[in-house]
Parts: C-alpha cells; structure tokens; sequence
C-alpha cells in the first residue's frame, strides 16, 4: 500500500454516503480504517508511467500494484482499467470474482 492509497481508502471510507452505506459508526469506520492499513504492506513507488488509465485517480492503485507485484486490482471500476494493468502482468478483477477466487 503507498501512502497516497492509503490516504484515498481513508478519505472515500469517512465520507458520510459511505459510512450510511455500510452502517458503520465513525468508529467502527476508524477501526476498519487502522485494520486495512495495518494489513497493507508498504510499496515504495519507484517510477511514474502516468498516464495509463482513461480515469486519474486510478493511476496510483496501478501504481501500488505494478511497484508491489500484486498479481490483480480488485474493483468495480473494470472498465477504466482497460488493458493498461495487463501489459504489467496485474489482472484487474470484480469483487465478486476475487471472493469466488479465494472460495476455491
């Protein structure tokens, strides 16, 4: 996780749509946040290859992943991708397919 994902989970996850939406307290949004965070493993950015994708905001997701060898992004957003993140080797998946893939 780069510091600049991690500042864009914390910022989208304490938007008030998002916290109604997932019925969390402020808390309980802080303690989600303080776990995700934990969990991440720090990914340095070596390089820039901006831009790829046709949305901006995604680029630093590819990023994380191209610079800490994920082997897929999992999002709904599959269509602003492209075929921009296989050319480094990352699959980009639904949520729905990662969760069937770790169900195997």
């Amino acid at each position: 996780m780069s510091v600049p994902l991690a500042m864009e989970y914390e910022a989208v996850c304490r938007r008030p749509e998002q916290r109604v939406e997932a019925g969390l307290s402020d808390r309980q949004v802080e303690i989600f946040l303080d776990a995700i965070i934990a969990m991440g493993e720090p990914v340095p950015t070596h390089f820039l290859w901006r831009p790829q994708l046709r949305d901006p905001n995604d680029e630093m997701v590819l990023e994380a992943a191209v610079n800490g060898r994920a082997d897929a992004v999992v999002t709904f957003n599959v269509r602003d991708y492209g075929t921009a993140a296989t050319q480094f080797g990352v699959e980009v998946l639904l949520p729905r397919e990662a969760i069937g893939r770790i169900q195997r």
